[in-house]
């Protein structure tokens, strides 16, 4: 009897270990900080259909690649790592792994370092600031294309957001792109 109990237990065995090493493969953020990549078909094909764009306006893979690998991370206030990062820290990392652009870790001093933008004027990258809780500038989202952002949310983690939708839009207050200031001019 012991020996058919291994026999049955055995490919299940294994089949569980297959089935646990398929998972989503995260996008590979290839190229330097600042470079424009080719973005995988992946990362394309997802980006698009979420955004409703066509495939061929996802021409940076830094930046996709960058939001693929911080996707749902949780909220955490203080954090910048996958256990949990806040809005200022995605912010923060995304500037400098995608663009070579150092911004300050606190929201209340990134906003210092933009040139403020209309919205219809917004491009990728640029940096989108609301205001939470009675609070001025507590909040920062990066703006992608569409009307759409990135932002670490407190409930949902790093998600893609319309701008315009009401439940954060009502919370809007500025936005601009960064004043360019290079990671290796900044570390000087």
């Amino acid at each position: 009897m012991k020996h058919i109990s291994v026999r049955f237990y055995l490919p299940l065995v294994v089949l569980m270990l297959i089935l646990s090493a398929c998972h989503t493969r995260k996008a590979a953020m290839k190229g330097a900080p600042g470079e424009m990549v080719k973005p995988q078909a992946s990362v394309v094909e997802k980006y698009s259909e979420l955004m409703g764009v066509n495939k061929d306006a996802i021409q940076n893979g830094r930046l996709y690649a960058f939001i693929d690998q911080w996707w749902g991370t949780p909220y955490k206030f203080g954090g910048q790592d996958k256990d949990g990062i806040d809005c200022s820290g995605l912010a923060q990392l995304l500037e400098q792994q995608v663009y070579n652009i150092n911004i300050p870790r606190m929201t209340s001093q990134q906003v210092t370092m933009v040139k403020r933008k209309y919205e219809e004027d917004l491009q990728e990258g640029d940096l989108v600031f609301f205001d939470f809780d009675g609070k001025k500038y507590s909040h920062v989202g990066v703006y992608l294309q569409n009307g759409y952002v990135v932002h670490a949310s407190s409930r949902r983690g790093v998600i893609i957001v319309r701008l315009r939708d009401p439940s954060i839009y009502k919370y809007f207050s500025r936005a601009g792109s960064v004043f360019e200031v290079p990671v290796s001019a900044a570390n000087l």
